[in-house]
């Protein structure tokens, strides 16, 4: 399935919802990582009580690499970039981790720049402050978003 962002247009406010593409939600994750550690271990546990108890430091250490990549997996599951445009204000919402950033601007200041090279990201420039949106929508899906957005702000600056 191809990645889609949610928009959600009511009057005059506009709302994009750019989230990570992620299969697993975290209790899946969860889940997963509980399987996949008592089976290493229940293996472990096997080949010890065969003898091979050397194993087990091994099983252990590829439990805790587990658990790592997991841990940074889940904390990111939930990241998401949230742009609110109403014809006053450009508001965007960036969750990454735990950390939590809001930027508001007059919507009519703002320009969105985006040279539609791969791996470039979209910049919404006000001034000479900036802010990169978009990194969770593939390259070949931004020029959609940009033309999006463009719409949403030049209905305002011509009426």
């Amino acid at each position: 399935m191809a990645y889609r962002w949610r928009h959600v247009a009511e009057g005059e406010r506009h709302q994009w919802v750019l989230k990570r593409n992620c299969a697993l939600t975290p209790r899946q994750l969860g889940g997963w990582f509980g399987t996949l550690a008592l089976f290493s271990l229940l293996i472990a546990a096997v080949l010890a009580a065969r003898g091979a108890w050397v194993v087990v430091p091994f099983a252990l250490v590829e439990v805790s690499a587990l658990a790592v990549a997991f841990l940074a997996y889940g904390r990111h599951a939930g990241d998401y970039e949230r742009i609110v445009a109403t014809p006053e204000r450009l508001t965007v919402e960036t969750s990454t981790g735990a950390r939590l950033d809001r930027l508001e601007r007059e919507a009519g200041r703002v320009r969105i720049e985006y040279g539609g090279s791969r791996r470039k990201p979209i910049r919404l420039v006000s001034g000479r402050e900036e802010i990169a949106i978009g990194r969770f929508v593939p390259d070949d899906r931004k020029a959609e978003l940009v033309r999006e957005l463009r719409g949403a702000l030049a209905r305002w600056r011509a009426g």
